[in-house]
């Protein structure tokens, strides 16, 4: 999943890019308010994590131009301002959720968890395909009652798919949720990621559709 973090404290923007890079999460971290509004403005993300206290533009300015021209990301706002009539304000102006600070990593985590299965039309914790189940939280992939053994690249291929079963999903598209900007791609990675995972899953797992990308396909 793409995750876009604008945060400029940099001991907690550090902290937060570590611990999400281990959970499946492809980071962009900006520090700036300027920076952070133009780059949900330029690429789909699946979820953002937005400080209020940003120099350049605040992070209730740049929510507000968000939700005025039509982004829908599910945003969480991280702020030292704990005040009840500020995490109100924020909810207001188009936030998902509110967390402040300090907070324990765990449940950052798991609210970000809730906010994508929200944003996709699913309740159940753990996503499933058949025998196949993968439990984001634990980053388990399950066929009936045996672990596989899935890159931490493939894992999140997996789960992307799982995410938007009736979904065509492009190359380039692959290509963006995989990999933060700056990041080296070769021109083969995703056909690459999708070979090793038909191995393991099944040759019909994800299906090719020609001219158009990649959908979910039959269960393992």
């Amino acid at each position: 999943m793409r995750l876009l973090l604008v945060e400029d404290d940099r001991l907690i923007g550090h902290g937060i890019e570590k611990t999400l890079a281990r959970y499946g999460f492809s980071v962009d971290w900006f520090d700036t308010g300027t920076e952070g509004e133009e780059a949900a403005l330029a690429t789909d993300y699946d979820v953002v994590i937005l400080d209020l206290g940003l120099p350049g533009v605040d992070g209730l300015s740049i929510l507000k131009t968000w939700r005025s021209r039509g982004i829908q990301v599910p945003v969480l706002v991280l702020t030292a301002r704990s005040e009840l009539h500020q995490k109100v304000e924020g909810l207001d102006h188009g936030a998902d959720d509110y967390l402040a600070k300090p907070f324990a990593l765990e449940e950052l985590l798991a609210r970000l968890r809730a906010l994508v299965r929200r944003s996709h039309g699913v309740a159940a914790p753990t996503l499933v395909h058949g025998r196949l189940s993968f439990d984001p939280a634990a980053r388990q992939v399950r066929l009936g009652d045996e672990p596989l053994i899935l890159s931490p690249r493939e894992m999140a291929l997996v789960e992307h798919f799982l995410l938007n079963p009736k979904v065509v999903i492009s190359r380039a598209s692959i290509e963006e949720k995989l990999y933060p900007w700056g990041e080296e791609v070769s021109s083969n990675a995703v056909e690459f990621h999708i070979h090793n995972i038909r191995k393991k899953l099944g040759a019909g797992f994800i299906r090719t559709v020609r001219g158009l990308g990649y959908s979910l396909g039959d269960p393992p």
